[in-house]
């Protein structure tokens, strides 16, 4: 396995830094696919998708976002895309009929228990106590343009009441701190992260991402951004398997209720990885079905269009999922 990172200088916050990378994206891609000719593409990067249409091969595009909240993002994607590999529960809206709809998600192909073991060795000095990660977003993906996150004054407020109760802070962030808040900066290295998520009591944070990653977990988690009901992976984690909560901007003092009610029940982490293990068997080993779909190809994809039911064959067994 070779693996490169195609944009090392990584992407600018600007309309023409999203576009110039784009560019960079597509013609790395292309290079890269001319040294060694690919028989497929997948990914969930517009580069995949392009190159994929250019040279005439195959473009299975992974995805979990609503078309309603992706739109512009949409429309440089999907129409290049053989087919979109997609949960159930995520709309595509005009590109539906691209949809290889799946019973997971995309999230579960690295943090599902049959491929990803928690360790806390090496981080035993952050493991050893009760704590929350605060996780904060930049918020300048195509899709965020004027989306509220935390702010400063959100986070002092929910240090205070989580200092009350005896927890350590770790925020993790991906643009500069304040000094009020610097003194909790998160200082580990980016791989561990999902250890160190594993063991925590609580995450509370303004980024999709981490939220869903906290629910494969099995972590108690709040999200705090004016996403929250608009996005169909997160509705089903938090209203079906209750294993998420979302608040909106527009009502702060519930997120500060909440983290009060949450830092305080005895032995959360056991009601939620109670919650985990239903949500995992009724979900399938998104890296078993993905390796299927992908060795037999185009079978395989006639064969999810036409009998769903397939994909049954890739939920584990209680004993699998709760190691």
């Amino acid at each position: 396995m070779i693996v490169e990172n195609i944009l090392p200088e990584g992407r600018g916050d600007s309309k023409a830094s999203m576009i110039s990378s784009m560019l960079k994206r597509d013609i790395r891609v292309f290079k890269i696919a001319r040294k060694f000719k690919p028989d497929m593409l997948l990914g969930s990067d517009t580069s995949v998708s392009h190159i994929g249409r250019l040279i005439s091969k195959p473009c299975l595009t992974v995805g979990e976002d609503d078309y309603t909240i992706i739109k512009k993002l949409a429309w440089l994607l999907m129409p290049f895309s053989t087919c979109i590999l997609s949960p159930d529960s995520c709309d595509l809206g005009p590109f539906n009929y691209k949809k290889i709809s799946y019973s997971g998600y995309m999230k579960l192909a690295y943090l599902h228990p049959g491929v990803f073991t928690p360790s806390s060795v090496g981080i035993e000095n952050y493991t050893n106590t009760k704590y929350c990660i605060i996780r904060l977003a930049k918020l300048v993906a195509y899709h965020d343009s004027n989306v509220r996150g935390l702010c400063e004054e959100d986070i002092l407020k929910i240090i205070d009441l989580l200092e009350a109760r005896s927890f350590k802070i770790y925020i993790d962030s991906e643009y500069p701190l304040s000094e009020k808040i610097k003194p909790f900066q998160l200082d580990i290295h980016k791989n561990r992260m999902h250890d160190l998520m594993s063991f925590a009591s609580l995450v509370i944070t303004d980024s999709q991402s981490m939220t869903v990653e906290s629910a494969m977990l099995g972590v108690p988690s709040i999200r705090f951004n004016d996403f929250v009901g608009k996005i169909g992976v997160l509705n089903e984690l938090e209203n079906v398997y209750k294993l998420t909560y979302g608040i909106k901007p527009s009502d702060p003092q519930s997120l500060f209720t909440k983290v009060d009610e949450l830092s305080g029940i005895e032995n959360i982490n056991d009601l939620f990885q109670q919650r985990r293990l239903k949500m995992l068997s009724e979900k399938i080993n998104v890296t078993r079905f993905f390796v299927w779909l992908i060795e037999n190809y185009p079978r395989s994809i006639s064969i999810m269009k036409h009998n769903p039911g397939y994909q049954k064959k890739f939920i584990q067994n209680r004993s699998e999922s709760s190691r």
